[in-house]
């Protein structure tokens, strides 16, 4: 069942098994198996054909366009997204990348708009907000820099504000 009946059947064959069907030429059975529909279906297909077969038809067409967004949204999208470059081009601060699941809670947040993640990255890209994750380095490599057995080097080497909202580093 990967195709759906308007595309695999036109309206005339489907009348014509509906005809046959009425007529007790073929049976149920048959008609389910050559449509690859389940019974339920097939009886609400007959009862529309039954109400009014001259204008029976299959054919589906959408009420509306799938896959847009309004043009509010849009701009929630690249606002959110301009301030979140504010950030990264900070060198004080350490964000080095977007978050867009933190774009999409602030748009849903402080626009009251819901946004799926896939279509924010989609506008990251297309508007040039995009960075791709840098590839993991080795953690580290297997060096001893210790002189002795037990011996404990702890350094700080921090130079960035840990939060955008602080006032010193």
């Amino acid at each position: 069942m990967t195709k759906q009946l308007h595309k695999r059947f036109t309206t005339e064959q489907v009348k014509a098994l509906f005809q046959k069907y009425l007529h007790e030429e073929v049976e149920l059975v048959y008609i389910l198996e050559t449509l690859q529909i389940i019974k339920r279906r097939f009886f609400q297909l007959l009862k529309e054909y039954k109400r009014d077969p001259n204008n029976f038809s299959t054919r589906y067409e959408r009420k509306s366009a799938t896959r847009r967004i309004s043009a509010d949204v849009e701009k929630s999208i690249i606002y959110e997204l301009k301030e979140e470059k504010k950030l990264i081009e900070d060198k004080d601060i350490s964000v080095t990348s977007y978050n867009y699941s933190y774009i999409k809670d602030r748009i849903y947040e402080d626009h009251q708009q819901k946004v799926s993640l896939p279509t924010i990255i989609d506008r990251a890209k297309k508007e040039g907000f995009y960075k791709p994750r840098k590839r993991k380095k080795k953690s580290h490599n297997r060096e001893v820099h210790s002189n002795y057995i037990g011996e404990l080097i702890q350094h700080d080497s921090s130079h960035h504000k840990f939060s955008p909202y602080a006032n010193e580093k």
